[in-house]
């Protein structure tokens, strides 16, 4: 199928690309990756009258990290440049998890985190990810600029908080307090489909006792959008490491799950896979914890 007709926009500024939604109100559309919208438009499911394509603004296809230890991605980072990330290897494990296993190659190489945050879809990886790390969404509009924890920003199944003529230039993940470890794990039917079940941890410890400082878990395909398992990283919370910590917090996240059965699983067997990525991954950390932890003891020359 064909798009229905609409306007073509491509701003070369951001305030042009703001001032361009402002007029289309509530029938426009801000085009990134395009790897969402485009496939949209194409079925008619989305019949915006004017695309403003933001590809032509200067300064969005960043990724850094701040002084402090603030992790900010810009607009037009694409998937790929995270799956390639040194700095995402070194200090953000969840992310650097998720990033080779969004969709496919020919999709990372187009879409954006921050097109996916703004998408909702309830399958989409990048919103569990965030969510488990505590990230929000920075957008700015005709009256400045505002920071929305993703928490809130994502309403529902493709909805987001953003007002109209608002764009999300950045997304940010607030810096570790603590020894930060984690991961992502998907069930897909194939490779570049959408999660069957997507599980994302995130954990920050205290180097010196072990004791998880804070914990995110968030959960993907599970339910009519991404859940954050709360419940489940209050039982991590203050407490080192131990079978009967990861027991726990599997067993609360698979209760936060809230699956259909179709033709990709039955419900309880989603549930399931819920509860063995969280034991996995936590299981994963802890290994991890205890090999720095004995590098960290260890006196230079000795084996740790």
């Amino acid at each position: 199928m064909y798009p229905s007709r609409f306007r073509y926009e491509a701003p070369h500024s951001l305030a042009e690309a703001i001032g361009l939604l402002h007029d289309g109100g509530d029938y426009a559309k801000v085009l990134a990756g395009g790897q969402s919208l485009v496939p949209l438009m194409k079925l008619r499911f989305a019949s915006p009258e004017l695309v403003v394509d933001i590809n032509n603004l200067p300064g969005l296809d960043y990724h850094r990290q701040d002084p402090d230890g603030t992790l900010r991605i810009g607009a037009l980072c694409r998937h790929a440049d995270l799956e390639s990330s040194d700095l995402l290897k070194v200090t953000q494990p969840t992310m650097a998890a998720a990033a080779p296993v969004i969709a496919d190659p020919i999709v990372r190489n187009r879409g954006t985190l921050v097109g996916s945050l703004c998408h909702a879809d309830p399958q989409g990886d990048w919103a569990s990810v965030v969510l488990s790390l505590s990230g929000s969404v920075l957008a700015q509009g005709p009256a400045g600029r505002r920071t929305i924890p993703l928490a809130d920003f994502v309403l529902g199944p493709f909805e987001n908080a953003l007002e109209p003529d608002e764009i999300a230039v950045e997304a940010i993940i607030p810096p570790a307090k603590g020894v930060r470890a984690g991961g992502y794990l998907k069930l897909e039917r194939r490779v570049g489909d959408f999660a069957t079940v997507g599980v994302a941890v995130s954990i920050e410890t205290d180097a010196a006792t072990g004791t998880v400082t804070r914990a995110g878990i968030a959960l993907t395909g599970v339910g009519g959008s991404t859940i954050a398992a709360t419940a489940a990283a209050q039982a991590l919370a203050g407490r080192p490491l131990t079978p009967d910590t990861i027991t726990q917090a599997a067993s609360l996240a698979a209760e936060a799950a809230k699956p259909r059965t179709d033709h990709r699983g039955s419900a309880d067997y989603k549930r399931h896979m819920v509860r063995t990525f969280v034991e996995r991954i936590l299981t994963r950390a802890d290994h991890q914890d205890h090999q720095d932890h004995q590098d960290h003891q260890a006196e230079p020359g000795e084996a740790a």
